[in-house]
């Protein structure tokens, strides 16, 4: 029996709904705001610092989910192939291939469709 992709997607998308990655960086956001404003400090790059401390570690496990295979990642991430190899040299991974990933509670989709839910 085939698994409904939708069934599927939708699942994957009711947990990431529920994790609330905007609630849990808002959070630790406010955090370090108040740290600085107390300690009288400037933050400098705090967009890139913020950026790269999500974007490595989704690239990393995504990598992971789809045994290093660049194509089949990029599509389930929305971006170029390209884009991924230059962000891959960019944070100094390297996707093993061949090896069985765990990735604790993801599931990987053979074929991938963009959810609108994702896009908005």
């Amino acid at each position: 029996m085939t698994p409904n992709l939708n069934n599927s997607e939708n699942l994957f998308v009711a947990n990431l709904q529920q994790v609330s990655l905007e609630k849990l960086v808002k959070s630790k956001l406010e955090v370090l705001f108040l740290q600085q404003k107390e300690a009288q400090v400037e933050l400098n790059g705090l967009y890139n610092i913020v950026l790269e401390q999500v974007e490595r570690p989704l690239i990393e496990l995504a990598l992971k989910a789809y045994n290093g295979n660049q194509v089949k990642t990029a599509l389930m991430l929305g971006i170029n192939r390209n884009t991924l190899k230059k962000k891959i040299d960019n944070y100094k991974l390297k996707p093993k291939k061949g090896a069985a990933a765990q990735v604790t509670g993801m599931v990987v989709p053979q074929t991938i469709e963009t959810s609108p839910v994702l896009t908005q």
